[in-house]
């Protein structure tokens, strides 16, 4: 096997493009032309069938084939055969729950960590790559039997990160509020907030923000600092990173 290799999307959609239409040559660059086929995951959303089709019609325009693992009669062994992994936004808690439920967390560990597959999230796709679901934005619909995610990276995303709106009356906990809170308990990893168009790719050890737009990174007891597309966040990807 070869180093894992993640690409992990803070949002499916820009305002203005079609679906994966910002990442779209980001994905076909990260996966190259020695994958022919991509296996999809689309438990975040109820409607799998259409979900599935949505997503087929993205990468067959890219030049792959695509399955979906609601299609496939052991899911575990879809996995196992799978040359790459795609999971798709939704709603994370039902996303998470399903892949306990067909006890896919430990074989898709083993084919990104061991074997080295590529891995593509988007989403609730990119916060289950995490080390916890701890810091998604979704509410709790479905009730998985934890909140301990992939540990693909060992930090926590917040995917579809907002800054708080200066004009705003809305007197609602902001995101950084939220982040802060989590990090008053204790041994809590790093929160990095991914806004709409960023994500993260990950390749054996180095770690690098990519996209169009920048990130916040949340570190128990500092303050939040700002970075922009191309910062090396490669210190996230070692245990030295965790505060006390």
């Amino acid at each position: 096997g070869g180093p894992r290799r993640l690409l992990l999307v803070s949002n499916s959609t820009l305002h203005g493009g079609g679906y994966l239409g910002h990442c779209q040559q980001h994905i076909k660059s990260f996966l190259g032309e020695k994958v022919k086929r991509v296996l999809f995951v689309p438990y975040a959303l109820h409607d799998r069938d259409a979900y599935a089709r949505t997503v087929r019609e993205r990468f067959e325009s890219l030049g792959y084939g695509l399955d979906s693992i609601h299609e496939s009669c052991d899911p575990v062994e879809a996995v196992r055969k799978s040359e790459a992994i795609f999971i798709g936004g939704g709603n994370t808690f039902r996303l998470l729950k399903a892949l306990y439920d067909n006890c896919l967390m430990q074989e898709i560990r083993k084919r990104v960590l061991e074997d080295g597959i590529p891995y593509v999230g988007s989403s609730a796709g990119t916060n289950v790559a995490t080390i916890s679901i701890n810091t998604t934005n979704d509410m709790p619909i479905v009730y998985p039997p934890s909140l301990q995610a992939l540990g693909l990276v060992p930090f926590n995303i917040n995917p579809h990160y907002l800054d708080p709106d200066v004009k705003s009356t809305h007197m609602g906990e902001t995101r950084e509020e939220r982040i802060r809170q989590y990090h008053e308990e204790p041994n809590t990893p790093p929160v990095l907030g991914l806004r709409e168009g960023a994500m993260l790719l990950v390749e054996g050890d180095k770690a690098t923000l990519q996209g169009v737009t920048g990130a916040r990174l949340f570190l128990r007891g500092k303050k939040p600092t700002e970075h922009e597309p191309g910062t090396d966040f490669s210190f996230l990807l070692t245990g030295s990173n965790l505060q006390n």
